[in-house]
């Protein structure tokens, strides 16, 4: 069916399989394939995984079957441990673990890896991580009147420490 020239006023959906009564294709006016599109699409900041029972968040036993140890019933463990450790000739030491932080979290999550640098590979060192907005807006205005589009100068390679390449000549 020719348009002339005009974009197609309906959207085709293919199906996975077909339905009971033999339907293989939907077709939906485009506000309404954008409408069962956008209701797909979770909302921020909410988690897609829901832990229930023992896992769940509150649960008072959650600390007992998780290996960092974590939840509202973290004290009764601790204790329950501590008798148990009495009890045996051999304490064993709790250990604590560290929160991971955001650099690997981004590295984790989306691929980013703030620590690398993206032209040559190197390792770079994170020494500052500023959030207040005024000071970022500062930052930003000095840069755009510093005329230095790249930052602090073009990227270099480091020195080489290699001797120096014979000539051909000799």
């Amino acid at each position: 069916m020719a348009t002339g020239g005009r974009p197609p006023r309906e959207a085709f959906a293919h199906l996975k399989s077909p339905w009971r009564d033999g339907t293989t294709h939907v077709v939906l006016e485009p506000l309404d394939f954008i409408a069962r599109l956008a209701a797909l699409v979770p909302k921020p900041r909410v988690n897609l995984t829901r832990f229930h029972g023992v896992f769940a968040p509150n649960s008072r036993y959650r600390a007992r079957v998780t290996p960092a140890g974590r939840g509202p019933g973290a004290r009764c463990a601790a204790a329950v441990e501590a008798e148990h450790s009495e009890a045996s000739s051999e304490p064993e030491q709790r250990t604590r673990r560290a929160a991971i932080g955001w650099a690997q979290r981004l590295r984790r999550v989306f691929g980013i890896d703030v620590e690398r640098c993206a032209a040559c590979g190197g390792t770079l060192r994170i020494i500052a991580c500023i959030e207040d907005r005024a000071v970022i807006e500062k930052i930003l205005a000095h840069r755009r009147t510093s005329g230095s589009a790249s930052g602090a100068g073009e990227a270099r390679a480091p020195r080489s420490r290699a001797p120096p390449p014979l000539s051909p000549l000799g």
